[in-house]
């Protein structure tokens, strides 16, 4: 474990981005608190954001210490997990049956292509009309942003596997069944797991902005009083919440992937 923690340590590229971040942090200050720019003089600088998040007393009534800080977390994790979950189980679904069958494609895609180009937020009204309470609303919001990314993705999968083995599958004698099983499904793995990290991507952005017009409770609520409220500093921590969650999610599913996907790995000299 130790010899783990300092290879870890001695990796380069943790060091570059150690920079990195040091650096976004230093021209922050320097656009807020040194130069003061017109355009940044009410934006809170890093120490003040620091500060705020981490104050057992917090101005805004939220910081690491509040216990309101992380009922907020937990509303907007519960929504994001359920929607993309619903997302996945979906759009992966719909997606291999698109590309497996030609049939099911023509008769799908046209309305596919229909509904994607419009924004999650357009649904907002008719989830509300359609559907019971509010919360739902709100996941529902999230699952369609993030369902149109995976289903494309796991049928560009489908289209990328090299017709040759479906040919010599059909020659040994496989069947429909094992051909989908064997070759279609790990075949578009890859591109499955690229649409399930951008899937999630899209679903904690569309998360602030369905939690802002019709959530109760949650980050994307939180940013919105803050800022109706003058409370800059809990925009900004709220801000960074949702990118570490956002993060953590795509980092959970890069590693299910390398797991799934130890061929792939191999293949790339990984």
């Amino acid at each position: 474990m130790i010899d783990r923690i300092r290879t870890g340590l001695a990796n380069p590229q943790l060091h570059r981005a150690v920079v990195g971040i040091l650096l976004f942090l230093g021209l922050w200050y320097l656009l807020t608190a040194v130069l003061q720019l017109p355009r940044f003089k009410l934006i809170p600088d890093p120490l003040q954001v620091i500060k705020e998040w981490f104050s057992l007393e917090p101005l805004s009534g939220r910081s690491l210490f509040t216990k309101t800080y992380y009922v907020d977390i937990a509303y907007s994790i519960a929504r994001t997990l359920t929607a993309f979950g619903l997302a996945t189980f979906m759009g992966v679904t719909l997606g291999l049956f698109m590309g497996w069958s030609r049939i099911f494609y023509d008769f799908s895609f046209p309305v596919l292509e229909i509904l994607r180009p419009m924004p999650p937020l357009s649904w907002i009204p008719l989830a509300v009309l359609i559907l019971p309470g509010v919360e739902v609303a709100v996941i529902t919001v999230i699952f369609i942003a993030a369902f149109f990314a995976t289903v494309l993705n796991t049928l560009l999968g489908v289209f990328s596997i090299d017709r040759n083995y479906f040919l010599a599958a059909k020659c040994l004698g496989s069947r429909p069944k094992d051909i989908f099983f064997n070759i279609v499904v790990p075949g578009s793995l890859p591109f499955v797991f690229t649409g399930l990290q951008i899937g999630m991507g899209i679903a904690w952005m569309s998360l602030v902005a369905g939690e802002i017009i019709v959530g109760q409770r949650g980050l994307g609520y939180a940013i919105y009083e803050g800022y109706s409220l003058y409370q800059y500093a809990q925009v900004i921590c709220y801000m960074f919440t949702l990118g570490i969650l956002g993060y953590a999610s795509s980092a959970a599913i890069r590693a299910v992937g390398r797991k799934l996907m130890a061929w792939e790995a191999r293949k790339r000299g990984a």
